[in-house]
C-alpha cells in the first residue's frame, strides 16, 4: 500500500525545471516570427536598418572619420560642404561629418546606459508592487506618480544641477527620469498575470513566490518592456540633446549632437551647414528607433499584427 508522503513525493518541484527546459525551442520559434514580421513591415524595416545603420556608424567611427573630431584646421573654419569636408567645418575649423560620426557614439552610449538604469531599477519596483500588492504597492506607486509628475527635462535639468553636468551624470538623470516608466509598465503586466492559471498551478507545485516573480511572471512581460526600452533610448537620446544644447550634459571638446546644435544656432545665415546636420542626425535617429519601436509591439503583439500568427 502507498502511504501518503510517497503518494506526495512525485509533484515535488520536478515539473518546473522540466517545463522551463521546453522553453528554448519555443523562444527560438517565436524570436524567428518577430523576425519575420519586422522585416515584412516597412516601416519596421526602416526603422530597424536606420537603427543598424547608426549602431555600425558608431562602432565604426574612427574607420568612418575622415578626421579626429577634436582636430581643428584655424584656416579652414567655417567652410561649406566640399571635397575635403563633406559636411563643411565649424567656427573653429572641425570636420563636422567626423564630429556628427562620433556624436553617433556618444548618443547611443548615452540612451543604453540610460535605458539600462531605468529598467533596472523599475522593473523589480514594478514586480514587486505587482506582485505584494497592498500598502507597499501604493508606496512605490505614489514615488513614481511624484517622479511623473514633473516634465521630464525640467526634472532632468534639476538633477543636473544637483549632481554636475557631465556625462555619466546625465545618463543617471536621464536614467532617473525614466524609471516610472518601466515600473508602471511591469507591474500593470503582472497585476494581470498573477492570478493566471500557470501561475496558479506553479503554486501548486510548490514554488516560492521569488521563483513564481521572476522565473514565471517577469519572462511573460519582457514584450512591452522590450518596446518601451526602444522607445525609451529614442526619448534618452533627445533628452541628452537638450541637456547638452544647455550646457548641462556632454562638455567640450566631446563631440555631442545637443552641443553642435547650440554652437551652430548663433550661425544658421552663416554657416548653416554647422546646425542642420547634427539636427538632421537627432531626427533621423529617433524617427529610426520610433519605427523600430512600433515595428516591435506588432511583432510581439499577436493581436496587432497577422504576422504574429505564423507559426
Amino acid at each position: 500500500m502507498v502511504t501518503a508522503p510517497e503518494a506526495a513525493a512525485p509533484p515535488e518541484r520536478l515539473p518546473l525545471p522540466m517545463a522551463a527546459g521546453r522553453r528554448g525551442p519555443a523562444v527560438a520559434g517565436r524570436a524567428g516570427r518577430v523576425l519575420r514580421s519586422l522585416v515584412a513591415s516597412r516601416t519596421a524595416s526602416v526603422g530597424l536598418g536606420l537603427t543598424a545603420a547608426l549602431a555600425l556608424a558608431a562602432v565604426a567611427a574612427p574607420v568612418l572619420a575622415p578626421y579626429r573630431p577634436d582636430e581643428i584646421h584655424p584656416l579652414d573654419s567655417l567652410s561649406p560642404p566640399s571635397r575635403h569636408y563633406l559636411l563643411g567645418t565649424d567656427d573653429l575649423g572641425r570636420d563636422v561629418l567626423s564630429r556628427v560620426v562620433f556624436g553617433a557614439r556618444v548618443s547611443l552610449m548615452v540612451g543604453a546606459i540610460a535605458i539600462g538604469i531605468a529598467a533596472a531599477a523599475g522593473v523589480p519596483l514594478g514586480l514587486l508592487a505587482g506582485y505584494q500588492g497592498g500598502r507597499l504597492d501604493g508606496l512605490i506607486m505614489r514615488v513614481m506618480d511624484a517622479l511623473l509628475a514633473f516634465p521630464a527635462i525640467l526634472l532632468a535639468i534639476a538633477l543636473m544641477a544637483v549632481l554636475g553636468p557631465s556625462l555619466e551624470n546625465a545618463m543617471i538623470a536621464i536614467g532617473v527620469i525614466s524609471v516610472p516608466a518601466f515600473a508602471r509598465i511591469t507591474r500593470a503586466n503582472v497585476l494581470s498575470l498573477r492570478e493566471r492559471e500557470f501561475v496558479e498551478a506553479s503554486r501548486a507545485l510548490g514554488a516560492g513566490s521569488l521563483y513564481i516573480a521572476t522565473l514565471v511572471i517577469l519572462p511573460n512581460c519582457l514584450s512591452p518592456l522590450i518596446v518601451q526600452g526602444s522607445l525609451g533610448v529614442a526619448n534618452a537620446i533627445l533628452v541628452e540633446a537638450a541637456l547638452s544644447f544647455l550646457g548641462l550634459g556632454v562638455q567640450p571638446p566631446e563631440p555631442s549632437w545637443g552641443s553642435m546644435l547650440a554652437f551652430g544656432r548663433n550661425l544658421l545665415v552663416q554657416a548653416p551647414w554647422y546646425a542642420t546636420f547634427p539636427g538632421l542626425a537627432i531626427f533621423v535617429t529617433v524617427l529610426g528607433l520610433n519605427f523600430l519601436g512600433d515595428g516591435l509591439r506588432e511583432a510581439l503583439d499577436p493581436r496587432l499584427s497577422p504576422a504574429g500568427s505564423l507559426g
